[in-house]
């Protein structure tokens, strides 16, 4: 899960440069297009591409196995609706609603799959989202209907981790990513339609592909960490990706956290030590 937040973040730098001279519905298809080519690339290589057209014992096709679809339709939706939000939100504000998917993922793991959470451990959640909002700072005037947008792509986004999880372990999680690839370059298309498109250059196209590698590489890493790993503990790594967000901003954009981020980024770095310890006792 932390790898996959580094991941998508590089990918999120990526695309927040290229987002200044060129059209965000069209980045998004072009991306998820060359995105799409490579795990198409990954499944031939792995002798996978057979079984995303028959199914595992000819059980029918992985790609429309109707949990994967419901996968694939939640991410689609969920990217587009966060996506919206942050063009109309401070990035701050946003991200603190994002990171409110942990919080939502333990408790329905604790009513829905009985997966016991000590009380420890909700303590620990609860102050690594504390950390999220010393490290953001969302300012409540900033808020606005967008944020209900916002907060509906984290609800989606949370239920697309859930039916992640209950994926039959016998369909390869690259076709699953492969799934998701695909249903969002589809989306993204059909609103690049009405956004409009225009000529891109070499440069452009080559921060495209690796935004693409790293989009794929977080599609996959959450997937295997989603299927694989006691939800309760794996859900707050998400709260990782602040980390790597300070990191990248201070690397290429100069932003230098004040000390109320460097607090906020000890509270989360001590919550993530406390859950990593409290899983091995």
């Amino acid at each position: 899960m932390s790898t996959s937040m580094a991941c998508f973040l590089i990918n999120d730098a990526l695309v927040k440069h290229l987002s200044q001279g060129m059209p965000a519905a069209q980045l998004i298809c072009i991306r998820g297009i060359l995105a799409t080519l490579l795990l198409l690339a990954i499944a031939q290589a792995m002798g996978l591409l057979r079984r995303a057209a028959r199914g595992p014992d000819k059980a029918g096709p992985v790609l429309l196995h109707p949990l994967v679809l419901w996968r694939s339709a939640l991410d689609a939706l969920a990217t587009m609706a966060y996506l919206n939000s942050l063009f109309h939100l401070p990035i701050a504000n946003a991200t603190a609603i994002n990171m409110a998917s942990p919080l939502f993922l333990t408790l329905y793991a604790m009513l829905r799959w009985r997966e016991h959470v000590r009380r420890s451990r909700w303590l620990a959640i609860g102050v690594g989202f504390t950390g999220v909002l010393l490290v953001v700072q969302p300012t409540a005037s900033e808020f606005n209907s967008w944020a209900l947008v916002c907060l509906l792509a984290t609800l989606l986004h949370t239920a697309r981790d859930l039916v992640t999880r209950s994926i039959p372990a016998q369909l390869p999680s690259i076709l699953v990513t492969l799934a998701t690839a695909l249903s969002v370059t589809l989306l993204s298309g059909v609103w690049a339609t009405w956004s409009g498109w225009q000529a891109i250059n070499l440069q452009q196209f080559g921060l495209l592909a690796a935004a693409s590698v790293f989009l794929s590489a977080g599609y996959y890493l959450v997937i295997v960490g989603m299927r694989g790993g006691d939800m309760a503990v794996v859900a707050p790594f998400r709260y990782t990706g602040l980390l790597f967000a300070l990191v990248l901003g201070w690397a290429f954009w100069g932003d230098i956290p004040n000390t109320m981020a460097w607090a906020g980024t000890l509270v989360l770095v001590g919550a993530g030590v406390f859950m990593l310890r409290s899983n091995r006792t």
